[in-house]
């Protein structure tokens, strides 16, 4: 049994992706596994940066409907965004999180007349041990979303393993390195390490290493190896 199976909640996906007039819609293919609806470039952005979480174990597009009464006294439909649960292990719990993904020019313009949703959406978290979060432009392009749009380019390429095992293995005999000190170690020549560059920040896109994710990458970002590397 995987140790984060009880943590897994089995909502599928409500959504059906098509053109829409006013956003981009698509699948992203949230770690190369599975892939993920979304509805706008922001929700795509909100995707893109998820990814580099390494505590979340699924994300799961429109997983629910709740019902709503609106101003008028009539009942509602509301359908939130993404259903985001996390890995029990390691570290400590952390409660799945009901998402809304929303510009927050539109936020600003009709948030008097959507409260009535949202408080229904956290009642419905509450009651099932969830959290509701609102997430907007400042809360999605950030700089760690800066560093996952960067290492986009790194995410599909092909190495050896054999080489890759060699590098995480020495990473994680060290503790932490440089960035610089691991292409120094592992590189050599011009030609070599200017694949190392490639091969490392592969690595770090695909998980097999870990960063600040908080602060931009660079020769100097520091780098180690996850617990689950």
């Amino acid at each position: 049994m995987n140790i984060n199976s009880c943590n897994k909640v089995d909502n599928p996906s409500r959504r059906k992706i098509g053109t829409t007039r006013r956003s981009v819609s698509g699948l992203y293919p949230f770690r190369g596994v599975g892939p993920v609806d979304f509805e706008s470039t922001l929700e795509r952005d909100f995707l893109i940066r998820l990814e580099t979480d390494r505590r979340v174990l699924d994300v799961v597009s429109q997983p629910t409907t709740i019902e709503f009464v609106g101003l008028r006294g009539q009942v509602y439909p509301y359908t939130p965004d993404y259903l985001v649960t996390y890995r029990a292990y390691p570290g400590p719990y952390h409660a799945p999180i009901l998402v809304e993904v929303k510009p927050a020019s539109e936020l600003d313009k009709h948030l008097p007349e959507w409260k009535a949703k949202f408080r229904a959406a956290m009642t419905h978290c509450k009651e099932r041990g969830y959290i509701f979060h609102l997430r907007h432009e400042p809360r999605i392009r950030d700089q760690r979303w800066k560093n996952a749009m960067f290492l986009q380019r790194y995410r599909q390429m092909q190495f050896v393993p054999e080489e890759s095992e060699w590098i995480i293995g020495n990473l994680r005999q060290m503790g932490t390195a440089t960035f610089d000190h691991l292409l120094a170690r592992h590189f050599f020549g011009e030609v070599d390490r200017a694949i190392g560059i490639s091969h490392l920040w592969h690595l770090l896109a695909t998980a097999r290493m870990e960063c600040d994710w908080s602060q931009p990458l660079s020769q100097t970002s520091e780098l180690w190896v996850p617990d689950h590397g």
